[in-house]
């Protein structure tokens, strides 16, 4: 318990110290006072976490932390510049019309939909759920390799074994 008191207040020490340098840096990449203030707190709860990590001997504190922070900024523009970029792309497309579509156009369409679902429901778990995210959720393969907590390596190999498995299932359909 008493070490808890201690490290609390050591982290006191350091933000006292450090925080006006963090929030600086995070306000100056994100231009937003709200965001650069979570920012801040993330960057402080991020290094009480990994405390016993620190190394001083890599170099100073101030260093860390303004590689943490500006690492972290450029993180959150990307997010939302992609975020951004799919609200513009959404706001621009013109409202599709309700193609007519003859009866028999409808059973093929519903006939090609259930074959698609039943090829993904056949895929392995990893790879189906990985194609999911980057086609219905507009994730990056980086982003989806940071949600399931697994390598980008492993995520691109999961996503091609299951679109080549895809495409053997749906080879008819796509010719």
């Amino acid at each position: 318990m008493d070490s808890l008191a201690h490290d609390a207040t050591a982290l006191e020490v350091l933000y006292d110290r450090y925080a006006g340098l963090v929030y600086g840096l995070a306000l100056a990449a994100l231009r937003n006072p709200a965001d650069a203030q979570d920012l801040t707190q993330e960057i402080f709860v991020s290094l009480h976490e990994q405390s016993k990590n620190y190394d001083s001997a890599r170099g100073a504190l101030a260093g860390l932390l303004a590689a943490m922070t500006r690492s972290r900024a450029i993180d959150r523009l990307r997010a939302s510049g992609r975020r951004l970029r799919l609200l513009r792309s959404f706001h621009r497309a013109d409202v599709p019309t309700s193609p007519s579509f003859s009866p028999l156009d409808r059973i093929s369409l519903a006939q090609c939909s259930e074959r698609v679902r039943a090829a993904l429901a056949q895929l392995p778990e990893n790879q189906r759920r990985v194609l999911e995210m980057a086609y219905y959720r507009g994730l990056s393969q980086a982003e989806i390799a940071a949600d399931l907590d697994a390598s980008l390596g492993t995520v691109k190999s999961w996503a091609r074994r299951g679109l080549i498995t895809l495409r053997q299932a749906l080879g008819d359909l796509i010719e």
